[in-house]
């Protein structure tokens, strides 16, 4: 538990969120700022600032408890899709430090666009990268 951790207060209740699903290792609520409909966050109960950090076992069951969540909202919520997430580091969009995943459903006709729109990529310097990672 971090003391000034927003998402810690949600899991020890001491702030108040719309709880929608829990295991003894994760929980998961309603984001309130949601991209889209239906829009999840699941945390591990325990604090970590990002999945670098988090405990093997805790990120399994914040994993597995988005996966369950991503067939929810498919089902119940209409949606057409499902965007899993996770944000490292403020470059990343990440404005809560403590390990979380998005379920963000997706709807053919809803608004959201991520700033990534992929193309062609020069195969040379994918290679090359791909070396470093070796």
């Amino acid at each position: 538990m971090s003391e000034n951790c927003l998402f810690c207060g949600i899991v020890a209740g001491t702030i108040p969120s719309t709880q929608v699903a829990s295991t003894d290792r994760a929980i998961a609520f309603m984001d309130i700022n949601p991209a889209t409909a239906g829009h999840l966050l699941v945390v591990p109960r325990a604090h970590s600032t990002d999945l670098r950090e988090a405990d093997a076992e805790d990120l399994t069951a914040a994993t597995l408890l988005a996966q369950s969540l991503v067939g929810l909202v498919i089902e119940r919520l209409d949606a057409d899709g499902a965007n899993l997430l996770s944000c490292i580091g403020s470059a990343a969009w990440q404005s809560v430090f403590h390990t979380h995943l998005h379920v963000i459903p997706r709807y053919k006709d809803d608004p959201l666009q991520l700033p990534w729109h992929p193309t062609s990529g020069d195969m040379d310097a994918i290679q090359a990268t791909a070396a470093k990672l070796l």
